[in-house]
């Protein structure tokens, strides 16, 4: 009896070491680079691989808020849990990590306390910069707000991503350059990046992901590759 509690025990404990509980958040100090839409995106993954999610929007825009709304308009998706919450959330955080297995919080384009409270005990924090130079100057101030958290949050796994690229073959210099910048600071970029898409916005605005609409599978095969890279296997 007690060997077969023993062994019990030590696979939930193998289970929980592979699928640990993940605090997401996706941050930054400028706006327009397509936060809420990668938060949205990873959210809907994370379901779709039968994770038990929640969805917090701390953006004083709501942008999160409304899609929430506009989905649950929509009868045929299925239902994301989510919240709004704004100053401290470290608390609010706490209280629900023990609720869902994986939050996922917009914290929109500033530096703010939520932010901050949340790069505190959050498990992972993904930046996302478009490939401008009014974006990548921001990586000064990002540089210290990381090593401000990880002083506090020593696991904390930040890492940056270059968001809304152009396509075209004689641009790519611009994302080599741009994950050089967020090396300079320390800041290692994910190798996958995502393109302008239409259907990016398509989505947002009917309170769909990528993962819902037919019109872009290469769109789907960017998010599935960004999470893969920055999340692991699941």
């Amino acid at each position: 009896m007690l060997h077969s509690v023993f062994a019990y025990n030590l696979r939930l404990n193998k289970l929980r070491k592979l699928h640990k509980n993940m605090i997401i958040l996706v941050g930054g100090e400028k706006g327009g680079s397509g936060k809420s839409c990668l938060a949205q995106n990873l959210a809907v993954y994370l379901q779709q691989k039968k994770r038990d999610i929640l969805l917090l929007d701390a953006d004083p825009q709501g942008t999160t808020t409304d899609w929430i709304k506009e989905r649950d308009e929509n009868s045929d998706l299925k239902n994301i849990p989510s919240v709004q919450a704004a100053g401290n959330i470290r608390q609010v955080l706490d209280d629900l990590s023990r609720r869902y297995q994986d939050i996922i919080i917009d914290a929109g384009g500033q530096d703010s306390e939520a932010l901050r409270s949340a790069m505190t005990i959050a498990t992972h924090m993904l930046l996302p910069f478009r490939p401008k130079r009014r974006d990548l100057k921001t990586l000064v101030h990002v540089e210290q707000l990381i090593k401000l958290a990880k002083a506090v949050n020593p696991n904390l796994t930040s890492r940056a991503v270059i968001t809304q690229c152009p396509t075209l073959p004689s641009q790519v210099q611009r994302i080599l350059d741009a994950k050089d910048a967020c090396e300079s600071f320390g800041l290692s970029p994910l190798n996958q990046f995502t393109t302008n898409r239409n259907v990016y916005d398509d989505a947002d605005e009917n309170g769909l992901s990528v993962f819902e609409v037919d019109t872009d599978k290469k769109a789907i095969i960017e998010i599935e590759q960004l999470a893969l890279e920055f999340l692991g296997e699941l």
